[in-house]
């Protein structure tokens, strides 16, 4: 499984992290990888689709590859979800914070390919929060937190490892983002920026 490759989807809330994972899944055919965390559903998500929820006691019998707190709730990613993902695909993706993204090109080296999505106004993040239907009261502590903060500009600890991916208009973020994954997929490096 060394050859198995992981795409790991960065960035601040906001930027369209879920949006491109979707994209290489029903485009590659590359399972998400699923994450474990404390936080409640919001409308429409799932437990073992968009997440397993789990309470503080299921959540600390879990192997975690990286874990971390992020506005007053417990996130992280298992070895067994990416064990299971690979099984499906030798290509995969998981949505992460800067934080879990510079754990995984850590652990994983060349095998984590770390995309980090950024826009190039912090005011449409917050507009594309509150579209998703997320409580105004919610939006207004995410946006302020430090790891939102800390998300919205690229990680020393991910420079010249990590490829920046502007999403301020979809179709020109497809055709970059279908262009860096064919690339992967053919073998070939590609100039980070």
């Amino acid at each position: 499984m060394k050859n198995n490759k992981v795409f790991v989807i960065t960035g601040a809330t906001g930027v369209g992290k879920t949006t491109i994972a979707r994209y290489l899944q029903d485009n590659y055919r590359m399972p998400r990888v699923i994450t474990h965390t404390t936080r409640a559903p919001r409308d429409r998500e799932m437990d073992g689709v968009s997440y397993y929820f789990e309470n503080e006691v299921s959540f600390e019998k879990k192997h975690f590859l990286e874990r971390v707190t992020y506005a007053g709730s417990q996130y992280g990613s298992s070895y067994e979800g990416l064990e299971l993902a690979w099984q499906k695909n030798p290509y995969i993706t998981i949505v992460l914070d800067t934080a879990g993204a510079i754990t995984y090109a850590k652990e994983l080296g060349e095998q984590a390919i770390i995309i980090f999505v950024t826009v190039t106004s912090p005011d449409v993040l917050v507009e594309r929060v509150q579209v998703r239907g997320d409580d105004p009261t919610a939006v207004k502590q995410r946006v302020s937190s430090p790891e939102f903060l800390r998300d919205v500009t690229l990680p020393t600890a991910l420079q010249h490892i990590a490829y920046e991916l502007e999403n301020d208009d979809w179709s020109r973020t497809k055709v970059r983002l279908d262009l860096l994954v064919n690339d992967i997929m053919n073998g070939r490096s590609i100039p980070q920026k």
